[in-house]
């Protein structure tokens, strides 16, 4: 019952807010605004995403390699495996689909589930830390600035980071780690405790894999840094007259926002999130909505090469 109202619900509130925010924005006004886009900078933000997919897949490859490897797939099958649910994702709530269906897909080639889940997991995670770190860091460039409210930022940058603590401390806390265990053998169901068990293991083994977890985290930061220059790019695109710095400080909490599972593939809530901070520094409702738009379309733009791959593979299968 609640994963039918799950499906229907956040539909309807991907379409309720966004048709909220764009009539305060005035359709016409958008219309104007994406009209006079720039091609040009649309492009090189288009290719920016090209880079930007390859260190996604990157980073979640490295984090396999916990795994023993008689029992990792061929590199050939993990891409697959990775664009095919970047792509699903685009049509499930926000990130969570995606992840879902790459950790389920991973688990059908012999992959432990607990050890494909936590595969996931630590790559969301890391993904949210370098979200942060880069939130922290547009801050302070973005000092002297009027930012709107600095103190909805802050208290945005706060809330992620106690969430992200306590998923770092399971990784390297044995202590904490077997809090976690005692809470899985409560569960009801004997699968669900075996799946507790097994992820809880598998997590904890990456605290023994500081190199990997380092560079795989250098690799998300890398990804925040491009998105953030292609949604300058597309400002640019659209004659925004901000600085970076304005899109150092508000494109990571709007990538959190994005981030929250209830719309589909962040749609309606981006749109809010890019109007209520880019408005406060003076840009226009209406330019911040077309950018919303162009910054979500150009993540779908992105997925396309997996739906390729899956148009692909579900041709050869029976």
């Amino acid at each position: 019952m609640l994963r039918f109202l799950g499906r229907i619900l956040r539909p309807l509130l991907a379409i309720a807010l966004t048709a909220y925010v764009l009539k305060r924005a005035n359709p016409s006004a958008v219309l104007a605004s994406a009209a006079g886009a720039d091609l040009r900078w649309i492009v090189v933000a288009v290719a920016l995403v090209v880079i930007d997919r390859a260190l996604m897949a990157y980073r979640w490859i490295a984090l396999l390699g916990t795994i023993a490897h008689a029992r990792r797939p061929p590199l050939a099958a993990l891409m697959r495996i990775f664009f095919e649910s970047t792509f699903l994702g685009t049509f499930l709530p926000a990130s969570v689909g995606g992840d879902a269906a790459r950790a389920y897909q991973l688990s059908r080639l012999q992959v432990p589930t607990g050890a494909a889940v936590a595969s996931v997991l630590m790559d969301r995670l890391l993904g949210v830390i370098a979200i942060l770190i880069m939130g922290v860091l547009g801050l302070i460039a973005a000092r002297g600035q009027d930012l709107g409210s600095i103190r909805a930022i802050e208290l945005s940058l706060v809330a992620a980071g106690a969430v992200s603590l306590v998923a770092i401390v399971v990784v390297f806390s044995e202590g904490a780690a077997s809090v976690a265990r005692a809470v899985g053998e409560r569960l009801p169901a004997a699968p669900l405790r075996h799946l507790a068990l097994e992820l809880t293991n598998a997590t904890r083994a990456y605290g023994r894999h500081h190199r990997a977890l380092g560079l795989v985290l250098l690799g998300s930061i890398a990804v925040q840094i491009l998105r953030i220059v292609q949604a300058y790019c597309l400002g640019l695109a659209l004659h925004i007259d901000a600085p970076i710095a304005t899109y150092l400080a508000f494109i990571p909490l709007i990538l959190l926002v994005m981030l929250l599972p209830v719309s589909i593939n962040g749609i309606g809530p981006s749109q809010a999130a890019f109007v209520w901070f880019f408005s406060r520094t003076g840009v226009s409702e209406a330019d911040a909505f077309a950018l919303s738009v162009l910054f979500v379309a150009l993540g779908i733009v992105g997925n396309l090469p997996g739906g390729l791959l899956y148009a692909i593979g579900r041709r050869r299968s029976p």
